[in-house]
């Protein structure tokens, strides 16, 4: 069988694509899940309280976006993300090899998901959930916790926090995957009266 043969069997069988697609987005959709926080997060703690209009405050500018020389906030998060060690160097490495995977899923994502170009977005996908909970969970302990008086004087066993960014990417990976799981749950939850009650994972 031809390299153009094989290319066309994998894209005209469902059982085949179906998985290789979703896998391949839902890289794509998680990475920009962790870009978001990775920037959010930092712009947040810098404005929380002011306007919602305001995209910056002067604190912000000077001490993240200052960071970068054409003070573009990714990056300047990512420096600010391992000068406050939430972070380390071999994550901004890990960030930087993820980064080139989504621009090759994001440009090229036809030829990957035929088998026309190799792309290590399956196996790299796990470290990628990891440094998203990594960030995730830097801010829950280091910053929410000890803002919140509920938690004084209690130990915290970082293992066992699971952050909501990834209750929800769990939920939407159930989901494309085509569980109804969740959608029974909810369909027993409006029929009980309680449609906003949240749903717990299966």
């Amino acid at each position: 069988m031809t390299n153009e043969t094989d290319s066309w069997e994998r894209f005209l069988d469902p059982e085949v694509m179906r998985p290789t697609l979703l896998s391949a987005t839902m890289f794509i959709t998680t990475f920009e899940l962790l870009k978001d926080c990775i920037v959010d997060r930092v712009r947040d703690f810098y404005t929380l309280g002011f306007d919602e209009k305001t995209e910056t405050t002067p604190e912000y500018e000077q001490g993240v976006l200052a960071r970068d020389k054409k003070r573009r906030a990714l990056p300047a998060s990512l420096d600010w993300l391992r000068e406050h060690h939430a972070i380390d160097e071999g994550d901004l490495e890990i960030f930087t090899r993820l980064t080139a995977i989504r621009n090759q899923l994001a440009h090229e994502l036809f030829n990957v998901v035929t088998g026309q170009m190799p792309s290590e977005y399956d196996s790299q996908f796990p470290l990628l959930i990891a440094l998203l909970r990594k960030v995730e969970v830097w801010w829950i302990v280091n910053v929410e916790i000890p803002t919140n008086p509920d938690y004084d004087g209690q130990a915290i066993d970082e293992s066992g926090i699971t952050p909501g960014a990834l209750i929800s990417l769990q939920m939407l990976i159930d989901v494309a995957s085509g569980s109804t799981a969740l959608l029974e749950e909810w369909r027993k939850l409006h029929a009980s009266g309680r449609p906003h009650q949240p749903l717990q994972m299966p």
